[in-house]
């Protein structure tokens, strides 16, 4: 018996094929989109998925300004931030976030699907949001991938 065809194989820096993706999120639902998106950056849908390499894709997400948010959300989410001084709690609610910049309530939502170490921020790092449809990506190549097609 050959007992090198069992050895585990674990993805490195080096060994780890990264593409580039497009999602549209025209019509899509926040959370749904995040927790995809988080899993495509993460790498969990490819067959050598390994939980301490970065060995994902990086994706660029378009039509952010056409996000969806099922519910009352958009007027009863809130997202509280702290400026560090005493009475010093702001919050905004969805719908104050997103005129402000529609790419932020993406870009939260999937930065708190990713782990909360220093691999999660150097995943954040391959993610890349803008409202419209043009994007400054157009070098790499990126490939449009459907989320519905993905499980």
């Amino acid at each position: 018996m050959n007992t090198l065809s069992y050895k585990t194989v674990s993805a490195n820096k080096a060994t780890a094929n990264k593409e580039w993706l497009v999602v549209d999120a025209d019509g899509q639902t926040l959370g749904r989109l995040a927790s995809k998106v988080a899993m495509l950056i993460r790498g969990k849908y490819k067959p050598n998925y390994t939980p301490h390499v970065d060995c994902g894709d990086n994706v660029v997400i378009i039509n952010a300004e056409k996000i969806n948010l099922t519910g009352k959300k958009w007027t009863d989410k809130s997202y509280i931030r702290h400026t560090g001084y005493p009475g010093g709690q702001r919050s905004l609610t969805a719908t104050e976030m997103f005129e402000k910049d529609p790419t932020r309530l993406i870009e939260k939502a999937v930065k708190g699907m990713l782990p909360k170490n220093k691999l999660g921020s150097a995943l954040y790092r391959n993610l890349y949001v803008y409202a419209g449809t043009e994007h400054g990506q157009e070098a790499q190549k990126p490939k449009a991938i459907n989320l519905n097609d993905l499980r």
